[in-house]
This record gives structure tokens, C-alpha cells and sequence, in this order.
């Protein structure tokens, strides 16, 4: 299943019963606005929505930080996911909210997963309708999910695709191995500020920098596949190299993470503590600059 879906293809399978639709929308550092209200207000018929803060480790002091496999399909049975759901996550337009909650669900062992292209700004320019009003009920951790338990879901964790502050020690600096850092440039060379006080900017030695709105066009869906294929070339991916996507805590490397499932590449993982957990830990080396250079 390719892990993008268009507005067109959704309106037309909207209303199969192994659909479930679920907005994913968190509000990324510098947006201002309150994602549940505006869930309250528009949303796609029959959307659940997605807290990706519910969806992360309570006990971890680094911001949404991946949940444990217990509580990520106790939550997913909440909001109606089985074994055989197809998902739909969409955002309100800044793409990395939806790509993190693919990931996740990824992560976690559901392959039936897409996400909306353009997301609901997208949605709503092909003529789909919305419907607003109060949350429902089973968005919260008291949801008891599907009663079939022959299809309930269950999480089975592919814990490869997830890289912890250890393995990125390893790695670190290593040609076979690309690291691809999903922040704006400013942020990556070391000459803008780090959205979190206290925390320096730069970036890992031998990253690249692949800012994510690099991969998408005016209207925040993802540039055609033959573009978003050359974007990644031109970074240093190929085949053979395993490619790290990180960024500032974990959200927008998803989007990097989409982008190469999209154009067909399936050795990668994502730095979950991202540069949040690397640049607050003593001792490990930071560069500042352009990083590993674009391929010509």
C-alpha cells in the first residue's frame, strides 16, 4: 500500500467499513492554536482524533517520545483500530503532525496506513465536506476499542526502525550510514536559534541537511515522486546506505520518513530523541556549518 492517498481516492472509499480516519494534528513549535478545538470544528466525517501527545512515553522527560507497546494498542483499540483497519491520518496543514502518527503506526506493526496528501486544507479544495461538534468520547485512554477480539489489534513492534541516543553514538560520523536532519538549514549550520531555550544549535557530525518543507509544494502535499526522488539523491541517499531522519523531537523527520517509503526506499529508521535529547547530552560532538555536502 503506497503511504500516500489522495483527497479523491479517500472521497471515494470514505465510506467502507474498514476505514478509519483520524486526525493527527499537533501544533509544531512557533504555531499557535489549539488542534483539538479546531478537531471540534472541521473535521473529515466520521474522524476520530489522534492525540499524538497521549500517543508518547508519559514518563520520559523529552518531548513525545514513543509510547510503550502496551499503551500504544490499548489507545489504538480506543479510538476503533482492529487488525484489519485501513488508516487514513490526515493534519490541518503542516504535514509532519500526520507523518509522525504514520510512523508510529508503522512502528507498532499496522501496515494498512496511509496519509491524506495536503492533509485537510487539501480535503476541503477537492470538495470534501467536514462535520464539526463535540469530541467524541473514545478519543481519550478509556476508549475500549473494537468488541471482536478475533480482529483486535495488536501491537507487534518493529523496534528497528526506531534509533535511541546509544545506537546514534554509534553510528555517528560513519560513511555507510546517512543522517538525514529534517530542521531548517539555519538551525542545522548553527547560525539560527534552537526553537527550546537552553539548547545549541548545530548538528550531528556527518549530517545532511534535507530541511522537510524541501519536500513538499505550496500547498504542503509532497512534491511528485520523481522531484521528492532526486531531493533525496541530491542529500546522499542511495541503496546501500542506511538513511537516520531526525530533527528537532522526532515529528518532522517523519516527514522525511514518508517521503522515502514513498519513492520506495525501505532501509531507514528515525532518531526518536532527535536533536532535543543529542545537544542536551554531555559530551557528545557537535558540528556547526553545512554538513555533509549535496551530491551534484
Amino acid at each position: 500500500m503506497h503511504p500516500l492517498i489522495s483527497p479523491a481516492r479517500l472521497l471515494e472509499g470514505l465510506s467502507s467499513s474498514s476505514l478509519v480516519v483520524l486526525d493527527a494534528t499537533l501544533a509544531l513549535p512557533g504555531e499557535n492554536f489549539d488542534p483539538l478545538q479546531r478537531f471540534g470544528q472541521a473535521r473529515i466525517p466520521g474522524a476520530r482524533y489522534f492525540d499524538i501527545e497521549l500517543f508518547s512515553d508519559p514518563d520520559s522527560t523529552l518531548p513525545h517520545m514513543i509510547p510503550s507497546q502496551a499503551r500504544f494498542e490499548r489507545l489504538a483499540r480506543g479510538l476503533g483500530i482492529g487488525g484489519n483497519s485501513h488508516i487514513v491520518f490526515y493534519d490541518q496543514g503542516n504535514a509532519a503532525s500526520a507523518a509522525r502518527a504514520w510512523w508510529l503506526a508503522g512502528l507498532f506493526g499496522l501496515d494498512r496506513v496511509q496519509v491524506l496528501d495536503g492533509g485537510l486544507p487539501a480535503w476541503l479544495r477537492a470538495g470534501g465536506a467536514v462535520q464539526a461538534g463535540p469530541v467524541q468520547a473514545d478519543t481519550t485512554p478509556e476508549g475500549t476499542g473494537p468488541a471482536d477480539t478475533a480482529t483486535a489489534f495488536r501491537a507487534a513492534p518493529r523496534f528497528g526502525r526506531v534509533y535511541g541516543l546509544g545506537d546514534m553514538k554509534d553510528v555517528v560520523g560513519r560513511d555507510d550510514v546517512l543522517i538525514l536532519d529534517a530542521r531548517s538549514r539555519g538551525r542545522f549550520d548553527g547560525t539560527a536559534a534552537e526553537p527550546r531555550a537552553g539548547l545549541p544549535s548545530g548538528h550531528m557530525p556527518g549530517a545532511a541537511s534535507l530541511p522537510y518543507g524541501d519536500l513538499l509544494d505550496e500547498d504542503r502535499a509532497f512534491l511528485p515522486g520523481p522531484v521528492l526522488r532526486e531531493r533525496f539523491i541530491r542529500a546522499g541517499v542511495t541503496d546501500d546506505r542506511l538513511a537516520i531522519t531526525t530533527c528537532g523531537s522526532g515529528v518532522s523527520a517523519s516527514v522525511l520518513s514518508l517521503g522515502l517509503a514513498a519513492c520506495g526506499w525501505t532501509s531507514h529508521a528515525l532518531y526518536d530523541g532527535s536533536w532535543t535529547e543529542w545537544a542536551s547530552t554531555p559530551g557528545v560532538p557537535i558540528e556547526t556549518g553545512p554538513g555533509r555536502r549535496e551530491t551534484a
